[in-house]
Order: C-alpha cells, then sequence, then structure tokens
C-alpha cells in the first residue's frame, strides 16, 4: 500500500464532516506542500476524532503552532 493510499484510509473518520476536510486537503494541497506540513498533517491523523473536531470547530486549541497554522488552512476551505 503506497503512502498516499494509507493516509486517504486514516482520513476516513468517524464523523462525515471529518472525512470530508482531510480528504479534500489530502489529494488536493498535500502532495504540494512542503515536508514540514506533510509531517503536521500526519500527526493531525493520530489525534482522536473528539479532539480534532474541537480543533476545526475553534472549541479547542492546539498547543503546537503548526498544527494550528494546519488546522486554520483546512477550516478556510470551508470557511468555517
Amino acid at each position: 500500500m503506497s503512502e498516499f493510499s494509507r493516509l486517504k484510509w486514516h482520513c476516513r473518520r468517524g464523523m462525515k464532516e471529518l472525512d470530508v476536510m482531510l480528504t479534500r486537503y489530502l489529494e488536493e494541497y498535500y502532495p504540494h506542500a512542503p515536508e514540514t506540513e506533510q509531517a503536521t498533517f500526519r500527526e493531525l491523523l493520530d489525534l482522536s476524532d473528539p479532539l480534532m473536531y474541537a480543533y476545526f470547530l475553534g472549541y479547542e486549541t492546539p498547543s503546537n503552532p503548526e498544527l494550528m497554522a494546519l488546522i486554520e488552512k483546512i477550516r478556510g476551505f470551508f470557511k468555517l
């Protein structure tokens, strides 16, 4: 299984909203993103669904500034 296929599988979450946001980023931006941003995306995929959802909706803020920047970038695609 290629890395892209593995990541696409990890984008499938328990919440449809997260599936859509993560898959869109993976397909449209991840291939051209800098390595540091790609690493941050892989870190994002390791988070639990409830925590990730809280970050995307702004209920909580990650302590990692790179993670927050990526979340803001993905949120921007959907005007959240």
